[in-house]
């Protein structure tokens, strides 16, 4: 047992390497899905998080699987990036045997204004960019997660990011995607990805992130064209 943990670690370390060096997304994801499928099983990763949609991203995914997946999702973030404003983050994810994801970052203060939760006139065009191009790609979830900075209360942050998060759902929803594909959640003050003690900080830190995940007709549609049984 201690001998297969050691093997599982050593993998990581060589698929972090890889990812450092400039692999491809498709080929790393073969890596992931190759070693981490088997030693994640169904858990519910760091991506998906414990919602109705983790059960299925949870799901382990084989590497040739893995790397169709990856495929899809490299054509679909390229569709995205030429769609949305340039500042807005579009990136693929990779978790230890679940299926690449893509999460899209919109800026706070491009969506909303200062204390409010009420998308702005003029973000509404990039939000029916982004609706058009989820329903040419049917056969994903999606997961909307609100953040902000640290000024302020707690509760009253942790507030705001949920109703900014419902907003773009329920806006998604007007433009015609269903709500079955979608879940929601605020993070409030508590996953900063910058410092929050400068204005520069906390303007990254202030976003709205719609994670992009592969459902699972897409995932059993990958595993039959892999040969999975």
């Amino acid at each position: 047992m201690r001998s297969m943990r050691t093997i599982f670690v050593l993998f990581l370390c060589v698929v972090f390497i890889f990812s450092g060096c400039g692999m491809s997304k498709t080929a790393t994801g073969t890596l992931i899905g190759v070693g981490g499928g088997a030693a994640v099983g169904a858990g519910v990763g760091k991506v998906a998080g414990n919602t109705a949609l983790g059960a299925v991203i949870g799901a382990a995914v084989g590497g040739a699987a893995g790397a169709i997946i990856g495929n899809r999702m490299d054509k679909q973030k390229k569709e995205l990036e030429s769609v949305l404003p340039e500042d807005t983050g579009v990136e693929i994810i990779e978790e230890e045997g679940q299926p690449p994801a893509l999460r899209v970052t919109f800026d706070s203060g491009i969506l909303f204004a200062t204390n409010s939760s009420t998308v702005s006139a003029a973000s509404k065009s990039a939000l029916r960019n982004l609706a058009v191009n989820l329903e040419q790609n049917p056969d994903t979830d999606l997961k909307i997660i609100g953040h902000t900075d640290n000024t302020g209360a707690v509760d009253y942050n942790q507030t705001l990011s949920e109703k900014r998060a419902k907003s773009v759902y329920d806006y998604l929803i007007e433009q015609g995607l269903s709500s079955r594909r979608m879940v929601y959640e605020g993070k409030g003050i508590r996953e900063p990805v910058a410092s929050n003690n400068t204005a520069e900080g906390r303007a990254e830190n202030r976003r709205v992130e719609v994670m992009i995940l592969a459902n699972e007709k897409m995932i059993q549609d990958a595993q039959r064209e892999a040969g999975v049984n």
